[in-house]
């Protein structure tokens, strides 16, 4: 049976959780379910305190925070390594659930449709990540995997394990997509380079290339909408 202590008779480790329980995730502020995600102060900080000075390190927004490296969580008062590891698991876990939410069976009818699905996973990423679209013949995703990550500006994509991926996966196509934390969403000589070589090789497994999207920000580049491909 759920206690049904007024808000003010719980103590401030207790409060957020209580809130949740009375009114739903969606009343809770920011702050509040970073708060839960922590569980508990670290004396002599109370939880929502340390909630507070987390925010306040990312200028409160979310966004930001989810790219704060780990070392920079262990640096605010209260935190320590389990507790920054904790929010970084939750902030995994929600884009994860993002992109798996959608790719059972998603149809991809135009590049627009790549980007709607990828975006919320690699949009906002300061470094490069090469991801795999595996599709059937009536062109619905059937798969999706991250085959390479790399720096600021360039990323490793092994063909091995892109077919590797594809045969697996039965698909009778794939798109390739990756992000330019740069915001250019033009492609470098290398991405062209590696579309062509993976397109070639594609033609001998009958795993037919059919796309490559970039993806920049607000923005994306297709290859096929360009007759790069």
């Amino acid at each position: 049976m759920i206690n049904t202590l007024k808000l003010k008779e719980w103590s401030a480790d207790d409060k957020p959780r209580e809130k949740f329980l009375l009114k739903g995730p969606a009343a809770l502020s920011d702050t509040e379910l970073i708060a839960l995600v922590l569980r508990s102060g670290t004396p002599p900080y109370p939880v929502q305190d340390i909630a507070k000075q987390i925010m306040a390190e990312a200028n409160n927004s979310l966004k930001t925070l989810k790219r704060l490296p780990l070392q920079q969580f262990q640096q605010i008062k209260g935190v320590g390594t389990a507790k920054a590891v904790s929010i970084l698991a939750a902030f995994e876990l929600g884009q994860r659930a993002i992109g798996n939410e959608t790719v059972k069976e998603q149809p991809i009818a135009k590049s627009q449709d790549v980007y709607n699905l990828m975006a919320p996973i690699i949009r906002d990423l300061d470094y490069e990540e090469f991801w795999i679209l595996a599709l059937n013949g009536a062109n619905k995703v059937v798969a999706k995997q991250k085959i390479g990550q790399g720096g600021v500006n360039i990323t490793v994509a092994d063909p091995k394990i892109i077919f590797k991926f594809a045969l697996e996966n039965l698909a009778t196509g794939i798109i390739l997509v990756h992000n330019h934390p740069s915001g250019n969403n033009i492609p470098s000589n290398e991405d062209k380079l590696l579309t062509h070589r993976l397109r070639e090789a594609g033609k001998l497994l009958t795993v037919n290339v059919i796309d490559h999207i970039i993806i920049a920000g607000n923005s994306y580049y297709s290859f096929i909408e360009n007759e790069l491909t």
